[in-house]
């Protein structure tokens, strides 16, 4: 997954069966995951489960670590359609600097839904999966320059700010052996970093958030 942005929709030139069959593989996967963790899923479990063949799974994944790229692909492309064309403060239309940290507000969060999944999509021996990471860049360079014409050093502002955003997540998946899913409060502390980090890089302190404003955006 190592693009800027994921492309939205379905593949083209895809059989409708096809697709069918891919959307019932990736909700089928979901259910498992949901239900008995992401350690149990195996290829064998999904097609049994889905009522398919085991080589339709082999078609459309390859590897049992494919699925769980699709199963990011597939939440990130998700992801990137709140962030471009959501409401505000996340999508377009709000300060761009209230949406650098709704950005991080909701980012925060998404990756920390994912790390078990995003874990089980690295090959072995491959590299780490960069969903989204791209795309993070882009985003928040463009939300930097419109927060300042004169804004120094943007392009490696940008790098390190994007590196504070997705490096939690890289750091988990290049420890030599899983580590222990991150508990409640770590959303929540990152959440709050990352908003005092752009009201340093922008210039503009904001108030803690209030005990009607959660702290970090829920993962539907």
């Amino acid at each position: 997954m190592n693009r800027s942005v994921v492309p939205f929709g379905k593949p083209r030139g895809e059989r409708a069966d096809a697709v069918r069959n891919r959307e019932r593989l990736l909700e089928t996967a979901r259910e498992m995951i949901a239900e008995h963790g992401v350690e149990k899923l195996t290829m064998d479990g999904l097609a049994e489960r889905a009522g398919l063949g085991k080589g339709t799974v082999f078609r459309r994944f390859g590897t049992r670590a494919g699925i769980f790229r699709a199963l990011l692909e597939d939440d990130e492309r998700r992801f990137q359609e709140r962030v471009m064309s959501g409401p505000p403060p996340l999508g377009p239309g709000a300060d761009p600097k209230d949406r650098l940290i709704a950005y991080g507000r909701a980012r925060i969060p998404f990756l920390l839904h994912h790390h078990a999944i995003a874990r089980a999509a690295m090959e072995r021996g491959g590299p780490a999966p960069e969903s989204g990471v791209n795309l993070t860049r882009l985003h928040i360079r463009m939300l930097l320059g419109r927060t300042s014409g004169d804004m120094p050093e943007l392009d490696s502002l940008t790098l390190q700010l994007a590196a504070a955003l997705e490096g939690p997540l890289l750091l988990y998946l290049s420890a030599d052996a899983p580590t222990a899913p991150p508990d409640p409060d770590t959303a929540r502390h990152l959440v709050n970093s990352w908003q005092a980090l752009i009201g340093c890089v922008t210039g503009r302190h904001r108030a803690s958030p209030t005990p009607d404003e959660p702290d970090a955006v829920s993962e539907p």
